[in-house]
């Protein structure tokens, strides 16, 4: 079977704007590990020290224990490679996007490439059975994308009904299904997943409208032009939470996997 290279290039960029996401939880949850021998404590995103108890210190990492890492040596492997290609090449893309595209401009690609999600938010949050938040998913949809200019503006913020809406994915569907996690992977590009979110990351992708373009039109070359603004638009959120996570801990590898699980079990349970 013949290879498009165009369409191996749009699943390479909207992977980079997903293994930042898949790596480290919310900011606002991040919490990592710092060494001391005798009275372990943990450092919060907003930069405080808090001690910890060594029971709750081996309850944050019995949580990702309860997941099975059966493969944990390639997995560190991966993680390995997958933390030079944040520090070396997604890291310096995102400086350079920073300091050369300005902040109404980024926030104005942010917003169209958010506006776009809409088809994977709808359909999970149909198949979750949440019928309201899926008419408020369409309300939200239609108002940025008609009075927003195609979702340049974000005018659902002014509307209360339509501001902090849920944001659900094909794995989370599946955990609300009954599907536990299976094996915890660490995947090339893409980052830490569990078995089950692996298979709803392929459903995430599949909904996507930027995968779509590629498959209706695989031979355009402007396509790295419509990938790269969704692959960038995160990036320096996204590296902030990954460092609040992984730096200064005992073991980065099961920092990051403790906080993913613990992420994915949250939001399950939304």
């Amino acid at each position: 079977m013949k290879i498009n290279p165009i369409i191996v290039l749009c699943l390479f960029m909207m992977a980079a704007q997903s293994a930042i996401h898949a790596s480290v939880a919310e900011k606002t949850a991040a919490v990592t590990v710092v060494k001391k021998a005798k009275s372990p404590k943990i450092k919060s995103h907003d930069g405080k020290s808090v001690r910890l108890s060594d029971d709750d210190l081996n309850d944050e990492y019995g949580r990702a224990a309860s997941v099975p890492d059966p493969i944990q040596p390639l997995n560190r492997g991966t993680f390995w490679v997958n933390h030079q290609i944040y520090r070396y090449i997604f890291r310096p893309v995102s400086r350079a996007y920073d300091t050369v595209v300005p902040s109404v401009v980024r926030k104005g690609v942010f917003n169209v490439f958010d506006n776009l999600e809409f088809p994977k938010r709808f359909v999970n949050d149909l198949l979750q059975g949440r019928l309201k938040s899926a008419g408020q998913e369409s309300e939200k949809f239609v108002v940025n994308t008609v009075a927003g200019v195609g979702g340049v503006m974000k005018v659902s913020d002014r509307i209360p009904a339509l501001t902090d809406l849920p944001r659900p994915d094909t794995g989370q569907t599946f955990a609300k299904w009954g599907i536990g996690h299976g094996a915890y992977v660490v995947l090339p590009i893409f980052g830490p997943r569990s078995a089950r979110d692996t298979v709803g990351l392929a459903g995430d992708i599949a909904l996507s409208p930027v995968f779509w373009v590629s498959i209706w039109f695989p031979a355009v070359v402007w396509m790295p032009a419509v990938t790269t603004p969704d692959s960038v638009r995160t990036l320096h959120d996204r590296l902030g939470a990954y460092d609040a996570v992984t730096e200064n801990t005992l073991d980065r590898y099961l920092a990051a996997r403790s906080s993913y699980i613990q992420n994915r079990s949250k939001a399950a349970s939304k």
